[in-house]
């Protein structure tokens, strides 16, 4: 993310177009000698800079659509808006502005930042799934040694953490494959923490040969994505996610170090429009299971998340704030930002948690008449959505300040740029892992 600063110095040449300031005549004798000095105007007040208010704007939406694809499960939504490549290239925009610092601080710093809000939400998973009577060391696919190995990911996530498959009984409370879809979006930490550990030497390669360090994860998946080879495990799932997603995250270089702007409007677009083509191309001939979800199709996921973040990143505006009918958003937009890990990690779960909520409704007396349940029934993905957000709002209450803590900052319960005191708050600096 690029911000500007704005310092003062000689008085600057009117620019063109700009309407000229007449000096009223004054009398030769009122007029000041050849010594007397002018009075320099009042420098004014150089411009804060802050956060980039459109890259937020994007990331919210990123969150938002995350949540309605897991809710709902719409293939399309892939291909609508490709959440995780435009979160990717964000990052990676955020961590080349960071990597003017010691490499060591920032990796560490980002670290800092991920683990503990992780460790909360692995607490919470695994009382949960012991509580529910899974044994790693029983586990059909994680047992012995290397299981209890594995659970150092809970920790520190630089793989996939062991979960069950199945755990409880499906009349329970939560279907029984709860812990796979609790667990599953921790996919998205690992990528990301090994594209931190890997920014310095790929930011170093991008200064020397932009091209061919920009292009290369969508060879590489061309290879990894497509059966070409195969690697197997959770290797081979790791290598094929920074594959995928690797093309996005250099773009976020390349917008911080100014190359996309370099490149002309037309020729950007019209090139991205062709990447994006051949990925539907691919999709088509290639669908999974469920169709045209881009998530199962890898080359077809990283050509259209590419020229898709391409597109987004040149008409990027850099507000300074949100313009319009945007600004009423501001204070969510904020929010999320602010929130942006404690969201990710607890959505699924949340999702999860509204189904015994709304059963509770079918115990309620109005519900005994057919015509009642019927309603419900034919509604009740609705009200799951309805329900998930003011859980997500209870959830940032009871974690989201470990971000804080994380960063180092006071802990603050609901971060939304509103200052105590006044009635209208500034946008404070938005920061997450991301940022």
């Amino acid at each position: 993310m690029t911000t500007h600063e704005y310092t003062t110095g000689a008085t600057p040449t009117p620019p063109l177009g700009a309407p000229r300031v007449s000096i009223p005549h004054q009398p030769s004798h009122q007029r000041p000698g050849p010594s007397a000095q002018p009075e320099p105007p009042a420098p004014s007040a150089p411009r804060r800079p802050g956060r980039d208010r459109y890259l937020d704007l994007l990331r919210s939406i990123a969150l938002v659509r995350v949540v309605v694809y897991h809710l709902f499960g719409w293939a399309w939504l892939t291909v609508l808006f490709p959440s995780m490549g435009v979160m990717f290239a964000l990052a990676g925009s955020l961590m080349a502005r960071s990597l003017n610092r010691p490499a060591f601080s920032v990796i560490r710093g980002r670290v800092r930042r991920l683990l503990p809000p992780l460790w909360a939400f692995s607490a919470v998973a695994l009382v949960l799934m012991f509580a529910g009577g899974w044994s790693v060391t029983k586990d059909p696919d994680h047992g012995g040694t290397w299981g209890l190995v594995e659970m150092i990911n809970y920790v520190f996530p630089f793989g996939a953490p062991p979960f069950p498959w199945h755990i409880g009984d499906k009349a329970g409370l939560l279907e029984d494959t709860w812990a796979v879809q609790a667990v599953g979006p921790l996919w998205y930490l690992r990528a990301y923490l090994w594209f931190v550990v890997a920014s310095p030497l790929l930011l170093w390669a991008f200064r020397r040969v932009p091209w061919a360090t920009l292009f290369f994860p969508l060879a590489l998946t061309a290879v990894v994505g497509t059966g070409i080879v195969t690697i197997p495990g959770e290797t081979g799932n790791t290598i094929t996610d920074f594959a995928v997603y690797g093309g996005c995250w250099v773009l976020g270089f390349a917008h911080h170090e100014g190359v996309l702007q370099r490149v002309p409007r037309y020729v950007a677009v019209s090139c991205s429009a062709l990447v994006m083509a051949f990925g539907l191309w691919w999709a088509s001939g290639h669908l999974g299971p469920d169709g045209w979800d881009l998530n199962d199709i890898p080359l077809a996921q990283a050509t259209w998340s590419f020229g898709f973040v391409v597109i987004l990143l040149q008409y990027s505006p850099s507000w300074q704030e949100l313009p319009g009918r945007l600004a009423k958003w501001d204070k969510l937009v904020t929010l999320s930002n602010n929130r942006a890990v404690t969201i990710y990690l607890w959505h699924n779960m949340l999702i999860m948690a509204t189904v015994p909520i709304i059963d509770q409704v079918y115990n309620l007396p109005f519900m005994e008449s057919e015509r009642a349940t019927a309603a419900l029934d034919s509604t009740y993905m609705l009200w799951m959505f309805v329900l998930v957000w003011p859980l997500i709002g209870l959830t940032i209450l009871a974690f989201g300040w470990i971000e804080d803590i994380a960063a180092k900052r006071s802990p603050r319960l609901w971060p939304n740029g509103v200052k105590k005191g006044r009635s209208r708050g500034r946008t404070g600096r938005a920061a997450s892992h991301r940022g």
